[in-house]
């Protein structure tokens, strides 16, 4: 069972999280990380941020990444957006 925790921060609080939840074996960690990342940005109505190098390094040391306003397009209304695997069973 994969799961990802989407928070939302502003001020140093967490105003919004959600966590996805997928089981299905048969999907690389990127293509269940995708899909997590793009069902929470539905859910929060916020739009897909960019993933950049730095997204790639700190998803691979510890699991989770951050984006902040350098990672949208459009102008944001928190501080930041991140994504923590919280378990992957496979």
């Amino acid at each position: 069972m994969f799961r990802l925790w989407g928070k939302i921060y502003k001020n140093n609080d967490i105003i919004r999280d959600k966590v996805f939840v997928l089981d299905n074996s048969g999907l690389s960690l990127e293509d269940k990380t995708n899909e997590g990342l793009v069902s929470l940005c539905y859910d929060f109505d916020i739009q897909k941020p960019m993933w950049l190098n730095d997204n790639d390094k700190d998803y691979d040391m510890v699991g989770k990444t951050a984006f902040n306003s350098h990672h949208f397009i459009e102008s944001i209304d928190f501080d930041y957006f991140e994504i923590e695997i919280i378990e992957d069973d496979e």
